[in-house]
């Protein structure tokens, strides 16, 4: 072989030394791997993006809450309604002189609003959240009705303290 690898051989018609490429098989394991690392990448990657339109949805019910018990620290009760405009134009939140909330938060998801019901005694503020695994979901799984059905299966729900 005279110091030649195995890889290299002396081609006899050109005289001239020529290396041999990848074979067929290496180059078909090399392309799955890639495509099952992709895979593993994207499907992380819509999760992540899920978890976090759904923190979106839990942050944005607890600021609502936190303007709805201003309000009734000021009025006694709890307003009956909570959105003037839809979104995703939403508008402020606001009684009288006194502005709660300057944007009312909409949805990270064009499918759906929150869902706000009141008595004037009692509030409750409904989401749908998209995954079904979020530890903060409603027990029921279904506690907001057919709203989510549309959506997902789980609903996230806060109510008066």
């Amino acid at each position: 072989m005279d110091g030649i690898s195995t890889k290299r051989q002396w081609s006899v018609a050109s005289g001239k030394l020529f290396s041999h490429g990848f074979t067929l098989i290496e180059l078909l394991v090399v392309i799955a791997i890639i495509s099952v690392l992709a895979g593993l990448l994207v499907a992380n990657f819509v999760g992540v993006r899920q978890r976090g339109r759904d923190a979106q949805r839990k942050s944005d019910l607890r600021q609502i809450q936190s303007a709805l018990e201003l309000y009734r620290a000021d009025n006694g009760t709890y307003p009956t309604t909570l959105y003037s405009t839809s979104c995703p134009t939403s508008g402020p939140f606001s009684f009288n002189s006194a502005t709660y909330m300057q944007k009312i938060p909409c949805d990270p998801s064009v499918e759906m609003d929150y869902v706000f019901s009141s008595t004037g005694i009692t509030y409750t503020i409904y989401a749908c959240l998209e995954n079904t695994n979020d530890q903060d979901r409603d027990a029921d799984d279904g506690q907001a009705g057919d709203l989510c059905t549309s959506v997902s299966a789980v609903s996230y729900t806060l109510t008066n303290p």
